[in-house]
């Protein structure tokens, strides 16, 4: 089967499988404050790490939203400077998906899911405090890609993580993180998402002998 994603329902299938493909996808549960002070937290499947020195993420707050195509994250991060990226687990897999629901910008998702925030160290907005993993950020850029149909815009937010807030029951005896104590969730196609409850590892290859 080949398919062009720009030619709607013409490959026969009842969706457009191109995310259920580029899966499993990390998620990025965003907590953010607005300039009037209301906190905002929202689930984000387009996220990832794209450097390390130093460290910067990005989360796409992509599909339908608000008149003028900016949902709050993003306008938050931008008129702030700051937000966090929160890793939701297995635990919080309920909380994570109540707080995607369309609220207006004036009620706080924290609040109408019963979540508890905790105060961050170096940035404003407040990190969820069941939340075993968090990433303090500041906000570096906004990227906008056209969009199609229903969307009123592809954004790409990008921030500078300058904390990290880390249990230390997930750190091995060798030092190491082990995602599997606290089990973080992925997003796959449609409404399925995955946990992660196993690990394997593969050395790297070693540099080839020169003859």
């Amino acid at each position: 089967m080949f398919i062009e994603p720009n030619q709607h329902k013409a490959h026969g299938l009842p969706y457009n499988p191109f995310k259920a493909l580029v899966a499993p996808r990390p998620i990025a549960w965003v907590s953010s404050l607005s300039a009037e002070g209301v906190v905002n937290v929202a689930p984000y499947s387009f996220y990832n790490a794209v450097a390390d020195q130093p460290p910067i993420v990005f989360f796409a707050p992509t599909g339908p939203s608000r008149e003028d195509g900016v949902k709050d994250s993003q306008r938050n991060a931008e008129e702030t400077g700051e937000f966090v990226v929160n890793v939701p687990t297995w635990d919080l897999r309920d909380k994570m998906n109540e707080t995607s629901a369309p609220l207006p910008a004036d009620i706080s998702e924290a609040e109408v899911a019963g979540l508890k925030m905790a105060p961050c160290e170096r940035v404003k907005p407040p990190r969820l405090a069941d939340a075993p993993v968090s990433l303090e950020c500041r906000y570096l850029q906004t990227v906008e890609f056209p969009a199609e149909g229903a969307m009123r815009g592809n954004f790409v937010v990008f921030g500078q993580v300058v904390g990290i807030h880390l249990p230390d029951w997930a750190i091995t005896e060798d030092g190491l993180v082990d995602p599997t104590r606290y089990k973080p969730i992925a997003r796959l196609g449609y409404m399925d998402y995955t946990v992660v409850e196993r690990l394997f590892s593969i050395e790297r290859p070693k540099d080839a002998q020169k003859p």
